[in-house]
């Protein structure tokens, strides 16, 4: 199949193009009108699809509720509905046995086959978080880390967890940390009351992102710089955001990228299964959870604190360019690139080049899904 436009994002630019994709890859990009072809989508944007690092559910559907249906229809509809060709289920923090039957059921999906956006790993948010920022976790299952009962629960998974959120600061000797490291694990720093040093102390063995950036952490003080000030200064670290205006303001987000420049953000959703719902009150995490009119998720009850969104990728983007005014490259390289990057896939994935997946996403002006590719099969 060839498709054409005059707007084809390539190495951090657009430019006319055809490209063509065969059995499930990009096999050539040609000069623009070079060959007759299948789709010709005019000035429409075409770039890479969007890999989702950092997203609990959707459609009624919660990773935790280790149902096989409700994540076959969270990969099938995704692509169409934002542009979201990977994606990395994400846990929260519960027992034992609802984390282990979570897993399970991730394997036995990804195992047996399923439509739509690929799973590219799993994020293994907690349970080795600190309680003062828990945030939407529930409280009795956080535990300091164990590094012997997380190697149980990547045996589960069979090696799939590809990103763990741990507190630096309640893993001793930072062996989680470590270990994490050593098997090209992203372990990210979150949920956590960490110093700025204690932080940097991560860094140093081995933790390579921090997770969902001035949410759930110590806060910035310019004597105290806690770890939003070691998120702003580590550059070469990545940090995660969520770009639904609500999470953080639109300026702190600006800042972020400001700070770490174009190839260390990585947008994520942080969605929950409210996300293509209508509002009201659902569970997550054995939580209550309301969805307000904005559509941020918030805890019912007398703690009203953040708890996820009902973010879509592509209207995140939206928001990183057209009101947070990050330029569109660093903006789409946090949707791209720079997640594939961090997960050890940018080898195939994030990109716009012969020999990656076939993984397209046409955008109207409006950041719309004019067409969503997932290894080359249209999905909409």
């Amino acid at each position: 199949m060839i498709i054409q436009s005059t707007r084809v994002w390539v190495s951090g630019q657009f430019m006319e193009a055809q490209v063509e994709m065969v059995d499930g890859k990009i096999a050539h990009i040609y000069p623009y009108g070079t060959k007759e072809v299948d789709v010709d989508y005019g000035d429409e944007r075409v770039v890479p699809g969007f890999i989702d690092v950092h997203t609990h559910g959707a459609y009624g559907f919660d990773t935790n509720d280790g149902d096989e249906e409700g994540l076959r229809n969270w990969a099938k509809r995704i692509p169409a509905d934002e542009g979201v060709t990977s994606f990395c289920p994400t846990t929260i923090t519960q027992s034992v046995e609802v984390l282990t039957h979570a897993l399970e059921n991730i394997v036995n999906v990804w195992d047996a086959g399923y439509e739509g956006a690929e799973m590219v790993g799993i994020h293994f948010e907690g349970p080795y978080l600190d309680t003062k920022f828990k945030g939407a976790q529930p409280e009795e299952f956080i535990l300091n880390s164990s590094l012997d009962q997380f190697k149980e629960y990547c045996r589960v998974a069979k090696n799939r967890i590809k990103v763990v959120t741990v507190a630096p600061e309640h893993d001793t000797d930072f062996q989680l940390i470590k270990y994490c490291a050593e098997n090209k694990i992203t372990a990210s720093m979150g949920h956590s009351n960490a110093t700025y040093e204690q932080a940097m102390l991560g860094v140093a063995n081995g933790a390579r992102s921090i997770t969902h950036v001035y949410n759930g952490m110590t806060p910035y003080n310019h004597r105290n710089l806690g770890l939003v000030g070691a998120a702003l200064r580590f550059r070469d670290v990545y940090g995660e955001i969520i770009a639904d205006g609500c999470h953080s303001s639109l300026n702190a987000v600006n800042n972020l990228y400001t700070a770490k420049g174009r190839d260390y953000t990585v947008m994520i959703t942080d969605s929950l299964r409210p996300k293509g719902l209508p509002q009201g009150i659902y569970t997550s995490g054995g939580l209550e959870i309301e969805i307000y009119p904005d559509g941020s998720a918030h805890l019912t009850g007398g703690n009203k604190s953040l708890a996820g969104s009902t973010l879509r990728m592509n209207k995140g983007l939206q928001l990183l360019v057209e009101k947070a005014l990050v330029p569109f490259d660093a903006a789409l390289n946090s949707c791209t690139i720079n997640p594939a990057r961090m997960l050890y896939i940018d080898d195939h994935k994030g990109k716009i080049m012969a020999g990656c997946d076939a993984d397209i996403v046409v955008l109207d002006d409006n950041y719309d899904i004019v067409q969503t590719y997932c290894k080359g099969k249209a999905m909409k």
